[in-house]
């Protein structure tokens, strides 16, 4: 084939790629103005208009405003350490996971449970706009990928299903279907426990105690990296009682990954 007739295609091609994207550019900003007319929506976060609907449900100013928790961390659970003037390989863990080792080898999430990111998870937990759970996933696979790193499967907490009925679905299968590695439902609730949300942490340990069992239909878990996901960690009562049955189960190591993570004060 004489070259110019190959140059002359390739200009044609790129010519109509360049319109298609001019073109899908224009029907995008069209339809942004006209959902912003007709339907005036919200952002789900902050409840200032939304420019650009067809982005989804959050604005683009309170995705970036969510931001990673600050180092050092401890090497375990997450948690701010004091400074690192004073950390060490000993002190590279805080003092809760020293005094008791927890069965969760790592855990990460995405930044503190306030502001935006609270309010992206309540709206996926209670407003039920599981939408949300693709681009929160893609934040942990950004802000948690050392512990994702090597995983061979990702497990959702599990919610009692009497809470699953109500609700709907379960947010932490919902984020985990978006992590990369297998979604396995390996676990599950047993009682349904009482909220947390009011509970010391010594109670909520023992709140969650026996809540968790393995799936009737147990996957292969054993030899296994593990990785827990669930939206949001407090104390780690649920993630380390999920942890706790994992182990039992044969998982050569057990992780843990979340949404968000309700800081304990660096001491």
């Amino acid at each position: 084939m004489p070259t110019y007739v190959v140059q002359t295609f390739r200009s044609a091609c790129t010519a109509g790629l360049k319109a298609c994207t001019t073109s899908s550019s224009a029907l995008r900003a069209a339809t942004d103005a006209l959902l912003s007319v007709v339907l005036a929506p919200s952002c789900a976060a902050c409840g200032e208009l939304l420019e650009h609907p067809t982005g989804g449900p959050v604005c683009a100013t309170c995705w970036r405003s969510i931001l990673p928790l600050t180092p050092p961390l401890c090497d375990r659970c997450g948690d701010p350490l004091p400074s690192w003037r004073v950390i060490s390989l000993p002190l590279s863990t805080c003092p809760r996971c020293r005094r008791r080792p927890p069965f969760v080898a790592r855990a990460a999430a995405i930044g503190t449970y306030d502001g935006a990111l609270r309010a992206i998870v309540h709206a996926i937990k209670y407003d039920g706009r599981r939408s949300l759970a693709r681009p929160l996933a893609t934040l942990i696979r950004q802000r948690c990928r050392g512990v994702l790193e090597g995983a061979d499967i990702v497990v959702p907490v599990p919610l009692h299903p009497s809470r699953r009925r109500s609700r709907g679905f379960n947010q932490a299968l919902d984020l985990a279907r978006h992590l990369g590695p297998p979604a396995v439902r390996a676990l599950r609730r047993t009682r349904a426990t009482p909220s947390q949300t009011s509970l010391p942490a010594a109670q909520r340990h023992r709140n969650m105690r026996n809540a968790f069992a393995p799936a009737r239909r147990t996957p292969g878990v054993a030899g296994t990296i593990v990785v827990l996901v669930d939206d949001v960690s407090t104390t780690g009562a649920t993630i380390e009682a999920c942890a706790r049955v994992l182990t039992d189960m044969g998982a050569r190591e057990v992780r843990a990954v979340t949404a968000a993570r309700v800081v304990t004060p660096p001491r």
